[in-house]
């Protein structure tokens, strides 16, 4: 019998996946569609064909993501290979049959493109976060950071969809200028991307070279109610053990302990560091 609290987290991911699909649906449907952006990924490539034969973008985007999904199975494995597919499916129906049913937008060319990307990139953020993909792009995307983990996923997205907008800026549109908002398109669509991926649980990180260590993890205490550890280093110039104590928070909490140890304890050295990810009791889940 399945468990009460796997069948909770299982209808939150699919809600997510479908709050995510649908969102990228409306970016690219409502919004670039209207405004005649090229667009990125294989959604991009499906709207190439749109716009010269008239076909339906969910259906050509599905028909070209099974052989780049065969493709990828190796490096992405079954249980991600199957919620993609799912995700998949999802995202095509909502793109022909849900997203034509709402308004177009067809004002201003910019806010298109820029209500275009950060709808797609909170779109496709919450797809990753959970784990999945829309496939297509998606999955050649993944395989890449499979083999290069130090390549953020923005930045490999960004640099495949350059090339998909710039062959649909020169093969549909022909136009400078939609060729510069599929660009921003594209960039935002990074950005967010990324930013929901790494910035759901992103915080600072406090190193703070002090006298007093336990002092100062008392004081952090009382302040936020976080806990500390003590690390040993050693001064370079002066040869001596210096205590280190390492804080992990969020921003807030972080420039709150900041300004308390400048009245408490200001000759504290303290290095305050981004935190793309922070896992563990109190933070994110694992």
């Amino acid at each position: 019998m399945r468990h009460p609290k796997n069948s909770k987290k299982i209808f939150a991911d699919l809600a997510l996946e479908a709050a995510g699909a649908m969102l990228a649906a409306l970016g690219i449907v409502n919004f670039a569609v209207p405004a005649g952006f090229p667009m990125v990924g294989i959604s991009g490539i499906s709207l190439i064909f749109h716009r010269l034969f008239g076909t339906p973008v969910g259906a050509v985007t599905l028909l070209l993501n099974l052989p780049i999904a065969v493709f990828c199975f190796r490096f992405l494995g079954r249980g991600f290979f199957l919620r993609s597919l799912r995700t998949l499916l999802l995202a095509s129906f909502l793109m022909d049959g849900v997203a034509p049913l709402l308004p177009l937008y067809r004002g201003d060319k910019i806010l298109a493109a820029l209500c275009a990307g950060v709808l797609t990139g909170l779109g496709y953020g919450l797809i990753y976060a959970r784990g999945s993909s829309t496939g297509g792009a998606d999955f050649i995307v993944l395989s890449i950071k499979k083999l290069r983990p130090h390549l953020s996923l923005g930045k490999i997205t960004f640099l495949m969809d350059l090339l998909v907008v710039s062959a649909g800026a020169l093969l549909v549109s022909r136009s400078l200028d939609r060729l510069i908002c599929g660009i921003l398109v594209s960039f935002l669509l990074s950005r967010v991307m990324d930013k929901v991926l790494s910035g759901v649980s992103a915080g600072k990180l406090g190193l703070i070279i002090t006298e007093q260590p336990r002092a100062v993890a008392e004081k952090i205490d009382a302040l936020i109610g976080r806990g500390c550890t003590f690390l040993k280093a050693e001064g370079s110039y002066s040869r001596r053990e210096k205590p280190i104590v390492l804080c992990a928070c969020s921003s807030r909490q972080m420039f709150r302990i900041r300004d308390a140890l400048k009245e408490t304890e200001p000759s504290a050295f303290v290095i305050i560091l981004d935190s793309n990810e922070v896992v563990g009791k109190g933070f994110s889940g694992r």
